[in-house]
């Protein structure tokens, strides 16, 4: 196995405006690659470790839906339900028509937030959220956002486009209704405890935040990244679980949820997080052809989005090196995760730029393809 492909190109993006990165790769429940690049912060005085942080961002939203169909399975939940039978204030909603603001004609459901086809949008500064986050000192929790956030009229009808949103943060409200738990408290006792993930979580510690890869902003025109704040801009109060957003993480622990992933959904301690049939329902094409059109505005030549996740339909038309229904998403700041069932394979790669195109339309497929190349699958 020539591990030095995959290693020098991680090497070289620092000179692509990505000061530094972390990538490993699981196999059948064993790690067959690790290589971290560059240092944890931006006066370059602390090389990168294992134990170094990360905002997730939107990788946040794989471990979410996760969760959701943990309890679909359980039947606690099932994909058509009205939201409103969770929320009762999804019932009466509203949508922006060229007309002006009309009631809803189409039901808004649970399948909806799963596949972005809610109606929603991601609009942070909604007039709703931003009065009641001042009516609360910013102390406002994640159901009374979600609640607020439904007096919001909707992009367009339930289940007509794809749009990325703030459906996954509905859907945080909706676990945390039916288990009764808060959202973190729900993983932590079904995903993150059984799986040994011990620094994933919500809250930001001390020991955590000093841990922490400091954050940059990226400049396209220049390809360098600017030193910024290590702030979540998705975590709207200090009270909210942001389950679109809001996780923090190791690489250590995030392949830990991607490995029995990729493995039937069993990790290597024999804990069952989701049924075969279940994962194979998650990366099942959730898009009808408008929807699909919207999607493949983002950029993700060859896959269409299922139940939280991008999918692999057209291995023709992406060129990619891994098989049809390998699948996964991404972060804000760079974060990469694969998951593929078929070779029982899993990568996460994590970086700590905002805004990096660059990571998106070269890195990620990049290593995507350098992994299957290295492992001569």
């Amino acid at each position: 196995m020539n591990q030095k492909i995959l290693k020098d190109f991680l090497d070289s993006l620092e000179g692509h405006g990505i000061p530094a990165c972390d990538c490993v790769v699981y196999k059948d429940h064993k790690p067959v690659f690790r290589h971290r690049a560059g240092f944890a912060d931006a006066a370059k005085t602390k090389p990168l470790t294992e134990g170094n942080t990360y905002l997730l961002y939107s990788a946040t939203k794989v471990i979410t839906c996760t969760a959701v169909m943990q309890l679909v399975e359980k039947g606690s939940i099932h994909l058509d339900d009205p939201v409103y039978k969770y929320l009762p204030e999804y019932e009466n909603l509203k949508v922006r028509k060229d007309t002006g603001i009309e009631p809803a004609k189409n039901i808004m459901t649970i399948r909806h937030l799963l596949s972005m086809q809610s109606g929603l949008n991601y609009n942070l500064a909604a007039p709703s959220i931003t009065k009641l986050l001042e009516d609360t000192n910013r102390q406002a929790s994640t159901r009374q956002i979600i609640k607020a956030l439904a007096e919001e009229p909707l992009d367009f009808e339930p289940g007509t486009r794809y749009q990325y949103s703030l459906s996954h943060d509905v859907l945080g409200a909706v676990i945390e209704v039916v288990s009764g738990r808060k959202l973190g408290e729900y993983m932590e006792e079904n995903i993150f405890g059984p799986l040994g993930m011990k620094n994933t979580v919500f809250q930001l510690t001390a020991d955590r935040k000093a841990n922490m890869v400091d954050q940059f902003q990226y400049n396209a025109d220049t390809m360098t990244p600017v030193p910024v704040q290590n702030k979540n801009v998705y975590i709207l109060s200090d009270k909210y679980e942001s389950g679109g957003a809001g996780l923090i993480s190791t690489v250590d622990d995030y392949i830990l949820f991607l490995d029995a992933m990729c493995n039937e959904g069993v990790s290597a301690d024999g804990y069952k997080l989701l049924s075969k049939e279940t994962i194979d329902l998650m990366r099942e094409d959730q898009l009808h052809e408008v929807s699909r059109k919207d999607f493949d505005m983002m950029g993700k030549v060859g896959y269409s989005y299922g139940l939280g996740v991008r999918t692999m339909v057209d291995k023709d038309k992406s060129g990619a090196k891994s098989p049809l229904g390998e699948f996964g998403w991404d972060g804000a700041a760079g974060a990469y995760a694969l998951i593929d069932v078929e070779n029982h394979l899993a990568i996460f790669y994590a970086m700590h730029v905002l805004g990096c195109g660059y990571a998106y339309a070269v890195v990620h497929p990049k290593i995507r393809d350098l992994t299957y190349e290295m492992l001569g699958i």
